[in-house]
C-alpha cells in the first residue's frame, strides 16, 4: 500500500520504514501534502479528516489515527466511501493518569506562582502557601482506564474519590475505594474535578455555566482528554468570579490555532483580499475563518493569562513508554489491514471513554 504518514517525528520515520518495509510510505508536513492516489494515511489529532478532504483522495481505503479519541475524523463520510477507521484503544492509561496530578500539584503547590516569584528575587511565604490534597475528594468524570488509574493514584494520596460514568463496574469499585455516584452529587462534593471522557454531541460543553455553578466554590478543574468538553468563556467568568479556584489544562477547546501567531493570521487575511482571482463568496468564507481563528487565539491567550491557570500543550499522552505503544500498534493496525484482518476499528468499539 502507499501509505502517507502526519504528524510524526524525525526520529520516527526510520521505526515505521523498517517496520513497514513492504509498503511505500511518504512522510508529509500536512493534509495538504498528501498524494492523491495514497491508499492509507496515519495520523495524529491535528489531522482533519473531513469529506472534502476524502473526495480529493479516491483511492484512500483506511486512516490510521494514533489516538485513542477520533473526534478529529468524519466517521460518516468515511463509512459512506467504505474507508476503514482504526485507533489506539490503549496507550497512555498510566501517563496521563501521572500527568493528571502533575496539573493538580502544580495547582495545590502554586508552582507557577513560585518560579515567578524566584524569577523575580521576590518571595513570600503567604502568598505562595498552597493545600494538601489527602483528604480532598476528587471526581472523576469518566471512569475508564484511565480514570480508573487516576483513582488509584489519588488513593495513594489519601484521597476520597467519587466517579460518574454510564457503566458502572461495581468489583472495581470495591477492589479500588471509590463510589460511583450522579453527576450532581459529583459536581456538589468534589474539591477537584478530572475528566476523561470522549468528545460528543452529549458531552460537548459539558462544563458550561449552568454546571460549574453547580460546584463546590473554589473546585479545581483538570481537563487532559479533549478541550470542548468546557465552555472557555464559561471557564475565564468562573476563575474570575472564584467559583473555580483553578484549572490545569493540557488541551483547548480549538487547538487548530495553538501553534500560530495572531499577526500571522492577520496577515493571511491582508493577503487573500488581495487575491483578486477568488470569488467574493469563497473570500467571505475564508474571512469568516480566519476571524473565527482570531477569536479562537484572543480566547486562549485570555483563559491562559490567568494566574491559576496551568497549561501544557496536549503533552499528556507523551511518555516514551507511550509513544512506543502508539506507534506499535499503528504498525500493527496497518499489517492487519493489509493482511485481510483488519484490528482496532471504531465501529466495533464502544466509544464511552478517552482512556
Amino acid at each position: 500500500m502507499k501509505i502517507s504518514f502526519l504528524e510524526t517525528e524525525i526520529c520516527e520515520h526510520e521505526f515505521f520504514t523498517n517496520e513497514l518495509s513492504e509498503h511505500d510510505l511518504e512522510f508529509v508536513y500536512s493534509t495538504d501534502d498528501v498524494a492523491a492516489d495514497t491508499e492509507a494515511i496515519s495520523i495524529f489529532i491535528h489531522s482533519k479528516m473531513d469529506a472534502e478532504f476524502l473526495d480529493a483522495h479516491p483511492r484512500l481505503r483506511l486512516i490510521v489515527t494514533r489516538s485513542t479519541g477520533f473526534d478529529h475524523i468524519d466517521l460518516d463520510a468515511c463509512h459512506e466511501r467504505g474507508i476503514a477507521v482504526c485507533l489506539v484503544p490503549s496507550y497512555g492509561d498510566n501517563t496521563v493518569a501521572e500527568h493528571v496530578f502533575a496539573l493538580i500539584l502544580s495547582l495545590s503547590r502554586r508552582l507557577n506562582e513560585a518560579a515567578s516569584a524566584s524569577a523575580k528575587h521576590h518571595f513570600s511565604y503567604a502568598k505562595l502557601r498552597g493545600f494538601e490534597i489527602k483528604g480532598r475528594t476528587l471526581g472523576i468524570i469518566g471512569a475508564g482506564r484511565i480514570g480508573l488509574n487516576v483513582i488509584k493514584i489519588a488513593r495513594a494520596f489519601g484521597m476520597e474519590c467519587i466517579a460518574c460514568d454510564p457503566h458502572r463496574q461495581p468489583i472495581l469499585q470495591e477492589l479500588l475505594g471509590f463510589r460511583y455516584v450522579t453527576f450532581d452529587e459529583l459536581l456538589d462534593r468534589s474539591h477537584i474535578l478530572t475528566l476523561h471522557l470522549p468528545l460528543t454531541t452529549g458531552s460537548f460543553h459539558l462544563l458550561n455555566r449552568e454546571t460549574l455553578a453547580k460546584c463546590r466554590r473554589g473546585v479545581i478543574v483538570i481537563n487532559t482528554a479533549r478541550g470542548a468538553l468546557i465552555d472557555t468563556d464559561a471557564l475565564i467568568d468562573a476563575l474570575d468570579m472564584g467559583q473555580v479556584g483553578g484549572a490545569g489544562l493540557d488541551v483547548l477547546e480549538d487547538e487548530s490555532v495553538m501553534h500560530q501567531e495572531m499577526q500571522h493570521i492577520i496577515a493571511d487575511q491582508i493577503l487573500q483580499h488581495l487575491q483578486t482571482s477568488f470569488p467574493k463568496s469563497e473570500l467571505r468564507m475564508r474571512d469568516e475563518r480566519r476571524v473565527k481563528e482570531l477569536q479562537a487565539l484572543h480566547q486562549n491567550a485570555s483563559l491562559l493569562s490567568r494566574p491559576k491557570v496551568v497549561f501544557t500543550p496536549h503533552i499528556a499522552f507523551n511518555s516514551t513508554e507511550a509513544v512506543e505503544r502508539i506507534n506499535r500498534t499503528t504498525v500493527e493496525n496497518i499489517n492487519a489491514f493489509a493482511n485481510g484482518k483488519p484490528q482496532n476499528l471504531i465501529s466495533i468499539l464502544e466509544p464511552q471513554h478517552v482512556g
